[in-house]
């Protein structure tokens, strides 16, 4: 089994690109529950995204469950970087027009078919340390886990990316990564 884990609520300043934004207190504090839901499947590892916010939720999920933390290059969002933090509704529409012209620069520094080869390729390999049986937790991030299992399934990435909450999950079969289940908000 792989489970893909939104981290959780990140401290949001607008002088400071979005991936090196910190875990915020209401995000560590949900970190708790995220560990108590995930621990009904089992999970043998976490692996978590080099962005601080993934990195910490990932530290303090595995902390709680007991298992060992791995960190993994690519496992990055959609690269962002200088594009500045931009109000909700503007930030929804570049998101949506990302996902609809996938092969196009729309929005940030990567196309959506970028981000995906890149997590892809990362997930792939971080996925080739550990046997199929294992139930293996990714912390990452919304834009690319909703491109990912979009990709996987066959299905619009737009309406899961606007489903995941801070923190949530989707839980994906191995091999294959068929759609499970969609946990959109974790609450605690």
């Amino acid at each position: 089994m792989l489970i893909l884990v939104k981290h959780a609520m990140p401290v949001v300043l607008a002088q400071v690109d979005a991936h090196r934004w910190e875990l915020s207190a209401a995000g560590r504090r949900r970190c708790p529950a995220l560990a108590r839901e995930l621990s009904t499947y089992q999970p043998d590892v976490i692996i978590a995204s080099l962005e601080p916010k993934a990195l910490a939720t990932g530290q303090i999920v595995a902390g709680r469950l007991s298992l060992p933390l791995r960190t993994a290059e690519g496992l990055h969002e959609h690269d962002r970087a200088g594009v500045g933090l931009l109000p909700a509704g503007d930030f929804e529409d570049s998101v949506r027009r990302f996902f609809e012209h996938p092969e196009k620069l729309v929005f940030g520094n990567e196309t959506a078919d970028q981000a995906w080869k890149r997590f892809n390729g990362a997930l792939l390999r971080a996925l080739g340390n550990y046997d199929e049986r294992s139930c293996v937790v990714v912390v990452t991030h919304g834009t690319v886990i909703s491109l990912f299992v979009a990709r996987a399934n066959g299905i619009e990435p737009f309406p899961l990316w606007r489903r995941l909450g801070l923190p949530s999950f989707v839980v994906l079969s191995r091999p294959g990564f068929r759609l499970l289940d969609v946990i959109a908000r974790v609450k605690g």
